[in-house]
């Protein structure tokens, strides 16, 4: 895929390199998925974060983002894993 195209990662999230320079945004959005990733991590509620953008994020739209970051982290895990020797804890 060229990569002036953008990449629909689910049904709320896309990567367009015409928006926030290719990072993962809500569709119809510039609201980055890491921010609200941030608000997740710092304990803040998902009512309150829909709230804060004015429902432009929906809980499902954060339930998908939280999704695609598990996956991203597990999938960095596994090739980190497959890359370095394994240590032994004593």
């Amino acid at each position: 895929m060229p990569r002036h195209q953008k990449k629909i990662l689910g049904r709320y999230i896309v990567a367009n390199p015409k928006i926030c320079h290719g990072k993962p945004t809500f569709i119809g959005t510039r609201i980055m998925v890491r921010q609200i990733l941030r608000q997740v991590a710092k304990g803040k509620s998902w009512d309150a974060i829909v709230k804060s953008w004015g429902g432009r994020v929906t809980k499902e739209g954060i339930a998908e983002a939280m999704t695609l970051a598990e996956r991203v982290f597990s999938d960095y895990f596994k090739k980190q894993a497959a890359t370095s020797p394994s240590a032994s804890i004593s």
